[in-house]
């Protein structure tokens, strides 16, 4: 098959092996993956990772010995394959199972290829209503449904989401659902734009906003900068929800945080079915994020594209 393989840098290999399913996993046929900025990270060496990057899909079940029922059904897939059978796993808290493999990020081969493997009970079936290029945003958009799983988001609170790349414009389109009193902050007004088309307040003046006096702030840039403007807009005993990886150390004052007994809430992995359900009944718009599409054949480009500043999605068809 044809595949993206990151090996002391990124290339096409077109004859990769296809991957064989081992008991209790199927064999997917990719349709559309989506450029993630962990992708990036990986391809500059994060995780030491070789193989095949990828984890934001929507593909086709091809092979599915014993769960039959899946062969044709277009499907989404959660990133990490548990094992099912440790302390962790018991405690159904499957996506820090210490013996997990991540799809393609962590020794699971990911979804830059022809075809994946996933475990039948990470595959979600797609209902017709929800689109190929709307269910590549499945994955980030479920990252961003674990915010009101983790946090009590009441329509009396004051919340900020800081970052505008896709996945900060994604939480904001959650977080608004609960009705809060919410504003966006970012550094650039196009971006704003998309959110603004939907009636959401945003800003590129984070000097406007008074200092101490929001009960949530959601920090969704992963910079040292994005922390330092979410610790002093967060009210006292209010909540920090660290939204997205920190590439490096960040310096943190803890004692102010412990002073203003300040919560902080990391988030990761999100539920995939409140997120397809969201876009199945078109309570959240995606499809502006995209900005550019390439071919598999020309996957190498994509990422080219992916990594310059300021892009959102980029779409890479099988």
């Amino acid at each position: 098959m044809r595949a993206l393989v990151i090996n002391n840098g990124l290339r096409l290999d077109t004859d990769y092996p296809v991957p064989v399913p081992p008991a209790g996993e199927a064999l997917v046929r990719v349709l559309r993956a989506g450029v993630c900025n962990t992708d990036l990270e990986l391809v500059k060496g994060y995780m030491n990772f070789k193989g095949v990057p990828g984890h934001e899909f929507v593909g086709v079940v091809e092979q599915a010995v014993g769960r039959e029922e899946l062969i044709g059904r277009r499907v989404a897939g959660e990133i990490n394959a548990a094992c099912g059978k440790c302390e962790t796993c018991r405690a159904n808290r499957p996506t820090h199972c210490p013996n997990r493999t991540t799809l393609g990020i962590d020794r699971r081969g990911g979804t830059f290829a022809d075809y994946a493997v996933l475990p039948f009970d990470n595959l979600h079936p797609l209902p017709d209503s929800i689109t190929d290029d709307q269910a590549v945003f499945i994955e980030p958009l479920a990252a961003a449904c674990e915010i009101p799983d983790q946090v009590n988001i009441r329509p009396t609170d004051r919340v900020a989401v800081i970052g505008d790349g896709k996945l900060g414009l994604l939480c904001a389109q959650v977080v608004a659902l609960s009705g809060c009193d919410l504003i966006t902050v970012g550094r650039h007004a196009d971006k704003l734009d998309l959110l603004k088309r939907h009636g959401l307040v945003t800003t590129i003046d984070l000097a406007a906003i008074k200092p101490a006096s929001l009960d949530i702030v959601i920090e969704a840039t992963g910079t040292p900068s994005g922390y330092a403007a979410a610790r002093r807009l967060v009210r006292p005993r209010g909540i920090i929800v660290l939204k997205s990886t920190y590439h490096g150390e960040i310096t943190v004052d803890l004692t102010k945080v412990v002073v203003d007994e300040v919560t902080l809430i990391g988030s990761r992995c999100g539920p995939f079915p409140p997120a397809i359900r969201l876009l199945a009944n078109h309570q959240i718009d995606v499809e502006p994020l995209i900005q550019a599409r390439y071919s598999l054949d020309n996957g190498v480009a994509a990422f080219e594209h992916a990594a310059q500043k300021g892009t959102l999605k980029v779409i890479v068809e099988m």
